[in-house]
């Protein structure tokens, strides 16, 4: 059974379990370094804070009562919203958390009244690709932020009509 969570900043400890997680697992699918959430990183008020973006909302989705993924939505630029910290525990895969978590970011995007929603998805991570374009987003193409390797994220958008 999945079970969707919204989550506040005094459920960081929840975040927390998931994004050492996820940065441990898959490292190829995220800006941030696993590195830079422990030792002096890993402390209660930075993910409070995180939790905390100002007008953001966070969700941990629940498969069978065990924690198998997260993502949030976070205002963007010019009225559009932004899909960030996307992942699923490999045990969870293609079992419908994925599909849940997009679809749970999106309400919250037309909820805001956002006219795009956006999202940046690592070069070569053909399965997350997957994901999104079979919930309407398109590939706008390698035009994110430059990798330490000269690569670029590939942005991804979906138009969200008013109402």
């Amino acid at each position: 059974m999945i079970e969707l969570r919204t989550l506040t900043a005094d459920d960081w400890a929840d975040w927390r379990a998931l994004r050492l997680a996820a940065l441990a697992e898959a490292p190829y699918a995220f800006g941030s370094r696993l590195a830079d959430w422990q030792g002096d990183g890993d402390r209660e008020e930075r993910w409070r804070a995180r939790l905390g973006i100002p007008g953001a909302r966070h969700f941990a989705v629940l498969l069978d009562g065990r924690p198998a993924g997260m993502a949030s939505g976070v205002p963007a630029p010019g009225g559009a919203a932004e899909l960030i910290s996307m992942w699923v525990a490999p045990g969870a895969r293609g079992r419908g958390v994925g599909d849940e978590l997009v679809r749970a970011v999106e309400r919250w995007a037309r909820e805001t009244g956002a006219g795009e929603l956006r999202l940046s998805v690592m070069p070569g991570n053909g399965h997350a690709a997957a994901l999104y374009r079979r919930h309407g987003f398109e590939d706008e193409g390698p035009v994110g932020d430059e990798l330490p390797d000269g690569r670029r994220e590939h942005v991804m958008a979906k138009r969200l009509p008013p109402g």
